[in-house]
C-alpha cells in the first residue's frame, strides 16, 4: 500500500476550528480580547512577518493597532491552551517591504518554499489567506448585487437587503499523476519556472466525480486515455482557495497530443529521470516541483514503488 505523505504544504492546522461558537459573540470577544490571543496581520494578500531569526507571524492585538482599523476580521480558531487565533486584513500604503524596517511583507508561496514557518503556521496561514481572499472577492450579494457584510466571526457574509447568506466556498482541483509501467507523464506551463515539470492537474466541473475528472484533463491536455484512477491523498492549496486532490491513474494508452492552449509541453519521464528531477540532477537540469506542493509528493511514491501504486 502507498504510504501517505505525513505532511504536505498547508495540510497541518492545529486549530480546533469551534464552528459551534462562530456566532457566539460574547465567546468571540472574550477570545479576542484575551492576552494570549494573537493575530495575523495580512496586507492585501501578503502576510507580514517580524523581522528577526524566528520570522514570526503572530502579533499580540496591542501591536496591530498601529495599522489601523482592519478592512476583514476572521476568527480562525482556537489553540489547544484556549487562546484564539484570528486573521486581520489591511489596505497598506505604502505596500513594498523596503518601507517597512520593522516587517518583512513576504508572499505566502515564498514562505513555503522558503520554509520560514513552522508546518502548522503555513496550515493557519493558508486558511487565513484564503478566508481573507473569500471577503475581498466577495464584498457584494451575488443574489442582488448589493453590499453584504461580515458576519459570524468572519464565516458568513450576509445581505440586508434580500437576506441571502452567503459561505465561504472551497475549489475542488484533480492532480494527477498518469503511469505507464516505468514511465510518467508529466506536463509544464508556460509559467513555470525553466524546467520544470509537474503533474497535470484540472478543476472538478459540476455533476463531475474526481475520477471522471482524472480522466477528462488527462485526455483534453496531453490527449492520453486512463483509467483505474487511485487516490493518493489531498492538499489545501490557498491560490486562492482551492482542495487539491491527489491521484494516480493508469495509461491505457500513450500517444501525446498536447493542448497548447493548456501546456507548453507534456512527455514521458522514465521512473530514473524523475528521481533525478526530485534530486536535482536530472542531466538536463529539469526539475520537479518541491516537497510543499502534493505533485512533489506524487512523484515520490511512484519513484519509490513504481506502478505498484495504482494498486493501493
Amino acid at each position: 500500500m502507498t504510504a501517505i505523505p505525513a505532511s504536505i504544504g498547508f495540510d497541518t492546522n492545529p486549530l480546533d476550528r469551534r464552528s459551534d461558537k462562530r456566532n457566539d459573540h460574547a465567546f468571540i470577544e472574550r477570545l479576542r480580547n484575551d492576552p494570549g490571543s494573537r493575530f495575523l496581520v495580512f496586507n492585501g494578500d501578503i502576510p507580514l512577518l517580524k523581522q528577526g531569526s524566528e520570522r514570526d507571524p503572530w502579533f499580540l492585538a496591542s501591536e496591530t493597532t498601529a495599522f489601523g482599523e482592519p478592512i476583514q476580521s476572521v476568527f480562525l480558531g482556537e489553540e489547544s491552551d484556549g487562546t484564539g487565533r484570528f486573521a486581520l486584513g489591511f489596505t497598506l500604503v505604502p505596500e513594498d517591504s523596503s518601507a517597512d524596517p520593522i516587517h518583512d511583507r513576504i508572499d505566502l508561496r515564498s514562505i513555503a518554499m522558503q520554509g520560514l514557518v513552522a508546518p502548522g503556521t503555513l496550515g493557519i496561514l493558508g486558511e487565513a489567506k484564503s478566508m481573507l481572499d473569500w471577503h475581498r472577492r466577495h464584498s457584494f450579494c451575488a443574489n442582488c448585487g448589493s453590499a453584504s457584510r461580515i458576519a459570524a466571526a468572519g464565516w458568513q457574509r450576509i445581505c440586508d437587503v434580500c437576506s441571502a447568506h452567503h459561505f465561504p466556498r472551497v475549489d475542488p482541483v484533480v492532480i494527477m499523476l498518469v503511469i505507464d509501467g516505468e514511465r510518467c507523464l508529466l506536463g509544464r506551463q508556460r509559467q513555470f519556472a525553466p524546467g520544470m515539470y509537474s503533474a497535470l492537474a484540472g478543476f472538478v466541473e459540476p455533476g463531475e466525480t474526481a475520477e471522471s475528472a482524472v480522466r477528462r484533463e488527462v485526455m483534453e491536455e496531453a490527449g492520453v486515455n486512463c483509467e483505474g484512477v487511485v487516490y493518493f491523498a489531498s492538499q489545501p492549496w490557498p491560490f486562492p482557495s482551492s482542495l487539491m486532490i491527489g491521484c494516480f491513474a493508469q495509461a491505457s494508452d500513450t500517444n501525446i497530443v498536447v493542448d497548447t492552449d493548456e501546456l507548453e509541453d507534456a512527455r514521458w519521464f522514465s521512473r530514473k529521470e524523475a528521481a533525478q528531477m526530485l534530486a536535482g540532477t536530472h542531466a538536463l537540469e529539469l526539475s520537479a516541483p518541491q516537497p510543499f506542493a502534493i505533485a512533489h509528493h506524487l512523484l515520490q511514491a511512484y519513484v519509490a514503488k513504481g506502478a505498484s501504486v495504482l494498486s493501493s
